[in-house]
């Protein structure tokens, strides 16, 4: 799988110009470039007929959140960790965290609709205001992935309007942005990815 576009939204302060952000860059870049389909290949490749919405239609998009999430604990990021917000309830955990000389930083890989995308950004900012995230990474299905996913997951065109208002939250520090991802290619023959979430398989 590829990264074609990263948004930031915010980046200042001490975790923004360390060598610990870059780890965490590589690391994240790393964990969405192992993501492979079909399995044992050298790339992320889906059937140029596997779109639909429908029953029986597209790809299944959990598998492809626990492939990133399954690699990023091997090298020790902590899965499904919950964040206090003061005076917030009900945010929910968060997909995977890593525990940083700076605080925890957060990785959240879209797998809902797009109300689910804007709570996850949401929750990511709302811990870098608190102070009780040092940033966060958002990963969204690009234009070019999103027709080939079974339900209307969130992706990125649909943020983009709301951006600028992210942009002026009046953040005091932290690196919080936008990892867009989107398939190598097609190949013939390839079958869809099903429901479900052994991501296992796709790395």
């Amino acid at each position: 799988m590829k990264i074609v576009h990263i948004q930031s939204i915010v980046k200042k302060g001490q975790l923004a110009n360390s060598k610990i952000f870059d780890e965490i860059n590589d690391e994240i870049k790393t964990a969405i470039n192992k993501i492979s389909w079909p399995p044992k290949s050298d790339g992320f490749y889906l059937n140029a007929n596997s779109k639909g919405k429908k029953r029986g239609q597209g790809n299944g998009v959990k598998p492809i959140k626990e492939a990133c999430v399954t690699y990023l604990k091997t090298i020790g990021w902590k899965e499904e960790r919950r964040i206090r917000s003061r005076g917030v309830a009900g945010t929910g955990p968060l997909d995977i965290v890593k525990d940083t000389q700076y605080g925890l930083f957060a990785l959240e890989w879209e797998t809902g609709n797009i109300s689910s995308s804007h709570r996850a950004l949401n929750k990511i900012c709302l811990g870098v205001l608190n102070k009780e995230l040092a940033g966060g990474i958002l990963v969204v299905p690009s234009n070019e992935l999103y027709p080939f996913l079974t339900d209307r997951v969130g992706n990125y065109r649909e943020l983009t309007p709301y951006l600028n208002l992210w942009e002026r939250l009046p953040f005091e520090e932290g690196v919080i942005s936008i990892i867009v991802v989107e398939q190598d290619g097609f190949k013939r023959g390839v079958k869809r990815i099903p429901k479900g979430t052994d991501g296992r398989a796709l790395l």
